[in-house]
């Protein structure tokens, strides 16, 4: 039997996901209890070491469930795509109020009152979720109030029932975004990230690696044609076609996410990585 993927599975050899009982060997099995992260971005990683390279993020507002705290980390589920790993336990809080908003740019700020001139007290990435109690008015710019206190610049915030209509519009938004490895923010962003984070702010949930993105959707046969919105993939990379011919990704070569030719990008990865393993529609 295949042992389930450790990025989606919380097991250990000392301890295991409750829900897991009977597929995986563990010491110990637990149900974990609910958090939120409570910090703008908190980096997930494979191991409990500031050392540790990182496997992802997750956005302020995020659920995760906890299933062990120790030593200044906390091993975690994500419920928005089930990812495991650790991170920083002062990154979280109790769960809280239902997110009524989620924030719509790509970087926001926190301010402590209703006014842009106040010092910010916190960044906001794309996609995090804020419970707004309601807006007020300074100088002509509305600002959304938050339970959790401070205020937000109201137009940069959508009701979280209103998903984007267009993924590759949001993903657009985030264009001289800098790569980061792992990224999954406006602060900085990796290929699968901005697949991911686009997609969510349409109302998709999808996985957060680009292998396991490869299988969603269905296969398009580029001989045919491609459209806005299919997903060409390489070994460990992933483009978004922003029309028939050019491609938006985070990539290694400007360091950004950026524009370009889709020919151009294959003769480029070419060397390193050879040619595309597979281009999908996700419908």
């Amino acid at each position: 039997m295949t042992a389930p993927d450790r990025r989606l599975n919380a097991y250990r050899p000392d301890l295991a996901d409750a829900r897991l009982q009977g597929r995986v060997e563990a010491a110990r099995f637990v149900a974990g209890r609910p958090a939120r992260v409570a910090t703008a971005v908190a980096d997930l990683r494979p191991r409990p070491e500031a050392a540790a390279g990182i496997d992802t993020q997750l956005l302020c507002g995020d659920a995760v469930t906890v299933f062990d705290a120790a030593g200044g980390w906390a091993w975690v589920q994500a419920a928005v795509d089930g990812y495991v790993g650790y991170l920083p336990a002062a990154a979280l809080a109790p769960p809280g109020p239902r997110a009524s908003h989620v924030v719509a740019v790509p970087r926001s700020f926190v301010y402590p009152v209703a006014d842009l001139k106040a010092p910010r007290l916190a960044e906001r990435s794309l996609g995090s979720g804020v419970t707004v109690t309601d807006v007020t008015e300074t100088r002509g710019t509305r600002y959304a109030l938050l339970a959790e206190g401070g205020a937000m610049v109201a137009g940069h915030l959508r009701p979280a029932g209103e998903p984007a209509g267009d993924y590759v519009a949001v993903a657009e938004t985030l264009a001289m975004a800098p790569y980061l490895w792992g990224g999954t923010s406006g602060f900085g962003i990796d290929c699968s990230g901005l697949v991911q984070l686009a997609m969510r702010m349409a109302g998709r949930t999808v996985p957060r690696d680009s292998d396991l993105q490869a299988q969603i959707g269905v296969a398009v046969d580029p001989a045919k044609g491609l459209a806005r919105g299919d997903l060409v993939f390489w070994t460990g990379h992933v483009a978004i076609m922003t029309d028939a011919a050019n491609a938006l990704h985070a990539n290694g070569a400007t360091m950004l996410v950026s524009h370009e030719p889709l020919e151009r990008a294959v003769a480029r990865i070419a060397p390193l990585f050879g040619a595309p393993t597979g281009y999908r529609r996700p419908g």
